[in-house]
């Protein structure tokens, strides 16, 4: 019922295309996949979803055992028929949220902010060799987490795609620390391999996640590690540097030393710029909150040559958008660009109407899909580095 299967190998990159089969569709890939961390994509209904070519989405394992449980999913079918979602799913396993709780959010440490990002938020999860303990969001209950329930919750949500547990380290902190955590890692994919062999019934494929920090024999080590145990793919973790730069490289580190007949995927990263270098050295999938989050901020994502700035987006909040009866993008097919104009969107952002999450969410995920797909046609044609630059220029 799984399968990946390299189509085409680009002779100017370690850029592929892949089809990748799971029980609910194949997935043309590279893909992006939408993060329904709560089982829904906030504003955005599935059908939506589909209507804006959605081919896959995610959902967050430490959130849906704490609501609305995981026995509660199940018997509610499972988050497929939960969430009225026909197409593949993956869960994450929970272990990025253990390192938000205790460290703060990678996007917090790029920015520098240290004081509310830093190691006094480490109260609030204890990681242990057993696994991680804290208290729940929702009621405060004390809650454990180990690799064997990380993998017992995914059997019950149902999705497809499910991955190990494991701590998520920030950059900052030294390497033996990195070091320490991995090597327990590492060891919670070993517990999660032989909870999902023991408890498997074919219906989901299991993902080992890499570690390793910014420290590039650290990452080759944890590569070989996770080449070396039956896993059906690679997970790219952990938080990858303090710059754009750093992030790449540690990518390219990282992507080197892979097997390469497993499908990769690259965690939690939806920068456009990002995108292509993951690409470029063969990464096959991403996830990213990006595109709904900025969507529910005003932004609206645009090729830069048509921002006329540094960024990938505009900002509808801005009143030069008052009066412009114009679409966001008038090549774009989306169902926003088609029927609503920026001046009105900007009305429904100032008016704190929650319609302009909606719509700017249908346009920002029909722009990533769109882009994946523009992407895969530049690989089978061996010109991506020409469709990067209608994209960052």
């Amino acid at each position: 019922m799984f399968n990946f299967k390299i189509i085409y190998k680009s002779q100017t990159s370690n850029a592929r295309l892949g089809e990748l089969t799971t029980p609910h569709g194949i997935i043309q890939t590279p893909a992006f996949i939408f993060c329904a961390t709560k089982a829904a994509i906030k504003g955005v209904t599935t059908n939506q979803m589909k209507q804006a070519n959605t081919r896959i989405i995610l959902s967050n394992t430490y959130h849906l055992m704490l609501q609305p449980g995981e026995d509660t999913v199940e018997k509610l079918g499972g988050l497929h028929k939960m969430m009225n979602w026909s197409g593949p799913m993956l869960t994450d396993s929970g272990g990025y949220q253990i390192f938000s709780f205790g460290y703060g959010s990678v996007a917090e440490e790029i920015k520098g902010n240290r004081k509310n990002s830093g190691l006094n938020k480490i109260n609030k999860v204890k990681i242990t060799e057993e696994g991680a303990v804290f208290r729940s969001y929702v009621d405060g209950s004390k809650q454990i987490l180990t690799p064997e329930k990380a993998i017992q919750v995914q059997k019950k949500l149902g999705a497809d795609l499910i991955l190990v547990l494991d701590e998520c380290t920030p950059f900052h902190v030294s390497e033996k620390y990195t070091k320490r955590s991995m090597d327990m890692s590492h060891r919670w994919a070993m517990r999660s391999l032989a909870e999902f062999e023991k408890i498997n019934q074919g219906k989901q494929a299991l993902y080992g996640i890499i570690q390793g920090g910014i420290y590039p024999h650290l990452r080759k080590e944890s590569s070989e590690f996770i080449n070396n145990h039956n896993f059906f793919g690679n997970a790219v973790g952990g938080s990858l540097g303090q710059t754009k730069d750093q992030m790449h490289e540690v990518v390219g580190i990282t992507m080197a030393t892979l097997n390469k007949d497993r499908p990769t995927h690259l965690l939690g990263i939806g920068g456009v710029a990002d995108i292509f270098n993951g690409v470029r050295n063969g990464v096959d999938t991403f996830d990213c909150v990006h595109p709904t989050r900025l969507a529910r901020h005003g932004g609206a994502l645009m090729k830069k040559s048509q921002t006329q700035d540094s960024r990938e987006y505009i900002n509808l909040k801005k009143s030069i958008y008052k009066n412009d009866n114009g679409p966001i993008d008038n090549t774009c097919e989306c169902e926003t660009c088609k029927n609503y104009s920026m001046g009105y969107l900007h009305h429904l952002i100032k008016a704190g109407e929650l319609l302009s999450y909606t719509l700017l969410s249908i346009h920002n995920i029909f722009f990533m899909n769109q882009l994946l797909e523009d992407i895969r046609e530049a690989i089978k044609n061996d010109t991506l580095d020409d469709i990067r630059k209608t994209y960052l220029t």
